[in-house]
């Protein structure tokens, strides 16, 4: 408790809850709404409905099991701090590192979809002049004060949700057949299209493994709350919410999408998912409209991964799992180290990219495929254990996990045998060991840490016997 407390004032509570409120909703909004979720579409038919509520069930309660532990004990460091508690030193240190990884891996590839958006929109331009200057001006935003970056992230969302319900308002006239640009109504295909599970329930589990990404996410409140005034309030609030914003954001925009166009045009995964419905209602500027929204939503997406990148690796300094230099803050109450060397990280993704298309970075990417999942896992086993540990104890959270532990079980069965399943599907067996191996070497990395800080304490100890017996002697 005593460490959480430090690292809230040390990093400072500028966050409003307002803010804190909007960046919980943009952790599950990005980019794979607007466009990634034509792939999953096209992958299992109208039954992505399915896939969608599976995944959303998974994160709800990864979410409640994490706003349990945060509520109890905010950190800056949220589950790779809890895994260090429940689970041991290696888990929390692997489990941070990876999670690092994968965001710094992910600030790029935001930057690279923002700039060719932009360089689409004004050729005269650059790629890769566009990707920097994005990259440059969110990093500066990040290094001002966590104000600015709270500021950027309130007003991504707000774009982000007004388009969201401008298209949800949208389907639903169309559905209800009073659209006038277009003569389209009812839900007809939802089953006209070869029915509502054209290609069986085996694409509605691959479903899944295509929806899931799209989550990840919206643990970023739980580090973000630190920040602010009343983390436990703020945390609770947002696990609260989690229910009609995954129905609305997910569930009902879906929904319109696979009643209003076919699911099987080949158009729909060439242009993405609200282009293709909007185009195919005859919106005068659907694409312009689109791009727009996407290219906040990969700003806001890496607005935000920077941020998360940076609490993470100052949260593993703090802990003694980076440079101890990385841990100091500047006078704005910003981690700059961290964040400059999180944003250095992200600018050698952009530059492997561009120097050698569709090689390095890609390979880079590819270990990033399973990293999800294994931090949802290790949510769920700290929470199993710090549960567990409390209530032998006498002791019990104020805000607690539902039906403990059977859902905890469950949850770790599901995304154990998603895991099982990503081994054997040739789609995502290579992505899959890629993260594997990343994390064989994060947990050597782990083991040899905790090896040399036990032998440094045992040398400091043995220091300290020899010269109390030295005292004595004299």
């Amino acid at each position: 408790m005593n460490h959480s407390s430090t690292a809230r004032s040390s990093l400072g509570n500028s966050l409003t809850g307002p803010q804190v409120t909007m960046i919980s909703i943009a952790g599950i909004i990005g980019a794979g709404l607007f466009i990634g979720s034509s792939n999953a579409i096209a992958t299992a038919g109208p039954a992505i409905l399915i896939s969608y509520g599976l995944t959303g069930l998974l994160v709800l309660l990864v979410m409640r099991m994490l706003g349990e532990m945060a509520v109890l004990q905010p950190d800056s460091g949220s589950f790779s701090t809890y895994a260090t508690r429940a689970i041991g030193h290696w888990a929390g240190f692997t489990i941070g590192w990876l999670y690092w990884w994968f965001w710094v891996l992910t600030i790029p590839v935001e930057a690279i979809a923002g700039a060719n958006i932009l360089h689409n929109l004004f050729p005269a331009v650059a790629s890769w002049e566009f990707a920097v200057a994005i990259m440059v001006l969110l990093t500066v935003t990040n290094l001002a004060n966590v104000k600015s970056f709270g500021a950027f992230e309130f007003w991504f969302s707000i774009i982000k949700v007004a388009a969201i319900i401008a298209f949800i308002i949208i389907g639903l006239i169309a559905v209800s057949g009073y659209w006038p640009l277009a003569n389209v109504h009812g839900v007809s295909r939802l089953y006209n299209q070869g029915g509502f599970m054209p290609h069986g329930f085996g694409t509605v589990l691959g479903g899944v493994l295509v929806t899931i990404f799209s989550f990840f996410g919206a643990e970023i409140v739980t580090i973000a709350a630190a920040e602010s005034k009343d983390p436990a309030k703020q945390i609770r609030r947002s696990t609260n919410l989690m229910v009609w914003r995954i129905a609305l954001f997910y569930l009902l925009s879906i929904f319109l999408v696979v009643s209003l166009v076919s699911w099987n045009d080949p158009a729909l995964k060439s242009q993405g998912t609200f282009q293709f419905m909007l185009t195919s209602l005859n919106l005068p500027g659907a694409k312009l409209i689109v791009d727009i929204v996407v290219f906040v939503a990969v700003c806001s997406c890496m607005n935000s991964g920077l941020y998360t990148a940076s609490r993470m690796l100052f949260s593993l300094a703090q802990r003694g799992d980076a440079p101890a230099r990385v841990k100091k803050i500047s006078a704005n109450g910003v981690p700059s180290l961290a964040v400059l060397a999180s944003t250095l990280a992200g600018f050698a993704g952009c530059i492997a990219n561009y120097a050698f298309p569709n090689q390095v970075f890609d390979f880079l990417l590819s270990t990033t495929g399973a990293i999800a999942l294994i931090v949802y896992l290790v949510i769920a086993v700290s929470q199993l254990r710090m549960r567990t540990q409390l209530e032998r104890n006498g002791m019990s959270p104020d805000f607690k996990m539902w039906l403990f532990p059977w859902l905890t079980w469950f949850a770790i069965f599901i995304i154990v045998a998603v895991l099982g399943y990503m081994v054997i599907s040739p789609d995502y067996r290579y992505q899959t060991l890629m993260s594997s191996l990343v994390t064989l070497i994060m947990v050597s990395f782990s083991l040899y840490v905790t090896r040399h800080r036990k032998a440094v304490k045992g040398v400091e100890l043995l220091g300290t016997q020899k010269s109390r017996a030295a005292l004595n002697r004299s």
